[in-house]
């Protein structure tokens, strides 16, 4: 399965790659970011998993698609046997003694075609993003589940002049272990962002997501951010994370910084 994973996402790569050498030069914008994120909660156990998730991504922007590609560390507190099912999915809580694991995360792919809808009277847009979380963390130390899944997602945004009004709804293809079969489920989210001056935005979401395990609770949660344009190519976020269920998390917060590399015409 291993090597499997190694072949999809080579093929990911490689698409990637002639989609940017055929796509016009004077639109990519390429993005490096990288982020420090850490959560906490009990997700229906007895015992307080922490979670330090540490993603490095690189995003390439055309007029009408935008491709992702993301790598994380993660350093995992946790009872034994607990498993970590993916970056924004539920910790399937363990029995055994308190311990730390880390290293390679799953590795994600994406793209996002914007515009699939768009009505200019109205100020309304609908994007559709398709995602690959390939199973590329270490199952044995319960960083991952060791099994590539898929989703798909569509955003509606409503723009105003400084607000813009979004709303998701999206559908993940969950891969089964050995010992688990996980539900695919429904996601959706709401919420909104404000830019208060040109430099600085923030926003406020609310998340749903149906649980992978038949035995627990839906997630839902609630996240704010702060966004400053530190510069022209540089800029910084830091956010904050509730949950309101058994299975979501206690809270969380994070941090990342965001570099715009100029392209040619920037020169």
């Amino acid at each position: 399965m291993k090597a499997l994973n190694l072949i999809a996402l080579s093929s990911c790569l490689l698409a990637f790659h002639n989609t940017v050498l055929a796509a016009d030069s004077d639109y990519p914008r390429f993005t490096v970011s990288g982020a420090t994120e850490y959560t906490t909660g009990t997700y229906g156990g007895d015992v307080k998993i922490e979670d330090i998730y540490v993603p490095l991504s690189g995003t390439m922007d055309f007029q009408r698609f935008s491709f992702r590609l993301t790598a994380p560390y993660l350093s995992v507190k946790a009872p034994e046997g607990t498993i970590i099912t993916g970056p924004g999915g539920e910790p399937v809580p363990g029995t055994g003694d308190l311990t730390t694991n880390s290293g390679m995360g799953d590795i994600i792919a994406s793209a996002t075609v914007y515009d699939v809808v768009y009505n200019r009277r109205m100020d309304f847009a609908i994007d559709l993003t398709g995602r690959v979380k390939f199973g590329t963390a270490d199952a044995e130390k319960g960083l991952g589940t060791g099994e590539t899944d898929y989703s798909v997602r569509g955003d509606f945004l409503k723009f105003w002049d400084q607000f813009t009004l979004i709303g998701s709804l999206g559908y993940k293809f969950r891969g089964d272990t050995a010992d688990t079969d996980f539900n695919n489920v429904l996601t959706a989210s709401a919420g909104g962002t404000y830019k208060f001056t040109p430099k600085l935005r923030g926003g406020l979401f609310l998340d749903y997501r149906e649980s992978a395990i038949d035995s627990s609770d839906s997630i839902k949660e609630l996240s704010a951010f702060l966004s400053h344009r530190v510069s022209e190519y540089w800029r910084l976020q830091a956010y904050v994370m509730t949950g309101f269920t058994d299975s979501s998390l206690d809270w969380g917060c994070g941090v990342q910084i965001k570099r715009v590399l100029p392209n040619r015409r920037d020169d």
